[in-house]
């Protein structure tokens, strides 16, 4: 064998050697991308002998029909105190206070105005004159004053019916006697231009409460004179009467002094 055999020899296996030492770590990394594929079967497996244990425990923990369960007498014990817990319940259901649609049976004015403009259409009503208007004023005044007289009558009814309330009464003053006697004045006489009238200035004097000074006060009375008799200056006596008119409610007694 010549040198250049040899040499031939010797570069085949190392390149032999080179190709092994390359393909070394792609086996090892195909190797685990192969073990996941046969480990698969084992981990269905274990799946299914999960659910045949606990196939197995249920059927041993299911009572037959013949032996009773050790949560039936606590459910049998716990019945009785069940109507025990209902009877208080159906006592403030009968207690409950009014309901608010009782309230809305009988609405009040306030509710009727807003359920009136809400029900509104918005549509104006046609243009009306002034006695139009006047007119629609007065059936409204007037029906207003027949429900007023209605309610009154029979208001009036109503306490007839029930008669006099105890207590109730009050004495009459005997016909023809006054409460109290009219009062009488002095006075002279200021003006008489008005018929059948004069003016009579009244005159009074006093001791203040404190000081004890005498405090002078005048007044005026408008007199009712039927015969026009006195005149101005003179000293009449006057006594309280029916209203004659707007400011006389006095009439002329007697003529006490002339002027001079």
């Amino acid at each position: 064998m010549t040198d250049e055999e040899r040499n031939e020899q010797n570069e085949e296996a190392a390149e032999e050697a080179t190709t092994e030492a390359a393909d070394a770590p792609e086996a090892e990394a195909e190797a685990p991308a192969t073990e996941p594929e046969a480990a698969e079967p084992d981990a269905a497996a274990e799946p299914d002998a999960a659910e045949e244990t606990t196939s197995d425990e249920t059927t041993e923990d299911e009572p037959t029909g013949d032996e009773p369960t050790a949560d039936e007498p606590a459910e049998e014990a716990s019945a009785p105190e069940e109507p025990a817990a209902e009877e208080p319940a159906d006592e403030p259901a009968a207690k409950s206070p009014a309901t608010p649609d009782d309230d809305e049976a009988t609405p009040t004015r306030k509710q009727i105005r807003k359920r009136g403009r809400a029900t509104h259409s918005g549509e104006a009503r046609p243009e009306r004159s002034p006695d139009d208007r006047a007119a629609e004023r007065a059936a409204r005044r007037a029906a207003r004053a027949a429900s007023r007289r209605r309610w009154r009558a029979s208001r009036r009814e109503k306490r007839r019916a029930a008669g006099p309330a105890p207590g109730s009464e009050t004495p009459t003053p005997p016909v023809g006697e006054p409460s109290r006697p009219p009062r009488t004045r002095q006075g002279v006489v200021v003006s008489d231009k008005p018929d059948k009238t004069i003016t009579v200035r009244i005159e009074t004097q006093r001791a203040h409460r404190t000081y004890g000074k005498i405090v002078r006060d005048s007044s005026t009375l408008h007199v009712h004179d039927e015969r026009n008799e006195a005149n101005a200056g003179d000293t009449v006596r006057v006594v309280e009467s029916r209203p004659i008119s707007r400011k006389k409610r006095w009439r002329l007694v007697e003529i006490l002094e002339r002027s001079r």
